[in-house]
């Protein structure tokens, strides 16, 4: 009998770095220094910052880069959610709205969200581009000028079609989609060597995500960018036109501050910190707002789930999650029409499944029961094109952290009655013997006429539909003109000549997509003609 070998054991790369000598402050890695001189200072790590500090490393700039999370690896990734959720998310993975009504997933460690989101990577779709070039003069932003900063970012993170057989729960949307002759279509993901195990939202254990975490960051921190760890840029302090430096505290792992104070000047200064937080790190400074836009118009792609019992098993915890979506409910509603939304299957873990549906009680063990045999759909609603669907505002709780104030309009409401009605039919026609839509008057229905009568009559209000969003856009958005944008055309802000955005807050209405590779594209672009700007110099994307 041959002896069975084991695979051999992962490199972390986070480990080796430290091990060669990068320069890592905060958290157990020890106190920063009180006063830190740079070219470039980075507010955040996630999305935008790991290409921006990437970018400008590479065009020999010394660069800081601050994150008020912790920095995990590989080796703290054990695919359990008591764990992941406290110490890779935004409040635990509670984060919400002002009125509770929705609940928001956003990282809060080295890599942001890209490290614990679900790897899906669309291009900005065509019709989003001429939305903004009409009504926000972005006449640079054409499928054609951007196709090579997502060609490049594609490149880099070895974004590519998930060419594996989709598990069971993506396998039923598909099936779903074919039965009624909606469209369905594989969704591109951002791995190399992904080992199949469905628990991205966990943090992957072994290092395939290629997130920001295990790519553009140390690729930085290899060419002598310092990182900051569980520190938060509390405020800009602004002289005249220019930030003069960035007053920082340092944190412990819950948020609260510890007293140790860091304070960065800066040439200049990237606000990456994501929609709400880079919003809120800006108001909280008093950053010039002539024209009230700093924190409006912040999007949320709400999203409504459906759940459906087959009677074999799903498993939708098993196998890559989101790699079949479908976007006819988009395709065939013009942008500034009725809401539209876009079908994708998300993964199944117990604590975000439990949490995300309605009921209680007696009720909600019963759902869970039926756990294994489960499908879930989610809908994306596309907001932000409609004068009914102005998304929300960032505002500041008096404490100075950030808070969203998100109003569910009768317009997005409606949109998401016609979302429950469009997956309640397409997981009947897969096979379902029930459907319970996530509204907490609800019942599982049994047949799709009896769902489609009963969600008809549902009552659409805030806190009786259960909505979720792991996509904030907007909040510092860029225009043509200062009186349509908080940041030009090429992210730098209109009255603060040494401040730039680098984020999905500069997005002036939502993607209609997962918006990663959104930023990816457009970061990539405003990030080297910001080294450019900084130091004449040509710097491009390694290769992957």
């Amino acid at each position: 009998m041959s002896e069975q070998l084991s695979p051999p054991p992962l490199r972390d790369p986070i480990v080796a770095g430290l091990a060669r000598g990068w320069q890592v402050h905060g958290g157990p890695y020890g106190v920063a220094p009180p006063v830190i001189e740079c070219d470039v200072a980075i507010v955040g790590s996630g999305a935008g910052a790991g290409i921006t500090a990437e970018l400008l490393s590479a065009a020999g700039l010394k660069v800081v880069i601050v994150e008020e999370g912790p920095l995990k690896s590989s080796r703290d990734f054990r695919q359990l959610e008591a764990v992941a959720y406290p110490t890779l998310y935004q409040e635990s993975a509670g984060r919400k709205t002002a009125d509770k009504a929705i609940n928001i997933l956003q990282g809060r460690c080295v890599g942001g969200s890209t490290t614990v989101n679900w790897t899906s990577s669309f291009r900005t779709p065509a019709s989003t581009l001429a939305y903004w070039r009409e009504h926000y003069g972005l006449h640079e932003y054409t499928d054609e000028a951007l196709s090579p900063w997502f060609l490049k970012a594609e490149q880099r993170l070895s974004i590519g079609p998930w060419l594996t057989q989709p598990n069971e729960n993506n396998q039923l949307l598909r099936k779903g989609a074919l039965k009624l002759g909606i469209a369905a279509a594989a969704i591109s993901r951002n791995v190399k060597g992904c080992w199949n195990l469905g628990s991205c939202g966990l943090g992957c254990p072994t290092n395939a995500k290629q997130s920001m975490l295990v790519t553009t960051i140390p690729a930085a921190l290899d060419r002598g960018a310092t990182l900051l760890v569980e520190t938060r840029v509390d405020r800009l302090e602004l002289n005249g036109e220019r930030v003069s430096a960035l007053l920082c505290v340092a944190v412990a792992s819950n948020g609260k501050p510890t007293g140790r104070a860091t304070r960065i000047v800066a040439r200049h200064v990237v606000v990456a910190g994501g929609a709400i937080n880079s919003p809120a790190l800006l108001l909280r400074s008093g950053a010039p707002d002539p024209n009230g836009l700093l924190g409006a118009r912040t999007f949320l792609h709400p999203v409504v789930l459906s759940a459906a019992t087959f009677d074999h098993e799903v498993a939708g915890w098993q196998g890559a999650p989101q790699t079949i979506y479908s976007d006819h409910f988009l395709d065939t509603h013009p942008v500034d029409g009725p809401i539209g939304y876009k079908l994708e299957a998300p993964p199944l873990h117990p604590l975000i499944f439990t949490t995300s549906m309605a009921g209680f009680g007696h009720a909600a063990a019963k759902t869970f029961a039926q756990f294994p045999n489960t499908h879930a759909l989610l809908a994306l609603l596309r907001d932000g094109f409609h004068p009914e669907s102005p998304g929300g505002r960032v505002k500041l709780r008096r404490d100075g952290s950030p808070e969203l104030d998100y109003p569910l309009t009768s317009f997005v409401l409606e949109g998401a009655r016609r979302a429950m009605l469009s997956m309640a039919e397409l997981q009947f026609a897969a096979g379902a013997k029930q459907v319970l839509t996530g509204h907490e008057l609800a019942t599982p229905y049994t047949s799709w006429p009896q769902a489609k009568a009963a969600i008809a009559t549902l009552p659409m209000q805030p806190l009786l539909l259960k909505v979720v969003s792991a996509h904030v856009m907007g909040g510092c958005a860029m225009a043509s003109e200062s009186s349509r944008g908080v940041v030009g055309a090429d992210g730098r802000h209109w009255q603060l000549e040494n401040l730039s955005v680098h984020d999905g807050s500069l997005f002036p209405t939502s993607i209609g997509a997962n918006p990663q590779l959104s930023i990816y594209g457009i970061v990539n672009k405003l990030a080297t003609q910001l080294a450019r700007h900084l130091t004449g110099r040509e710097v491009a994307l390694a290769s992957s």
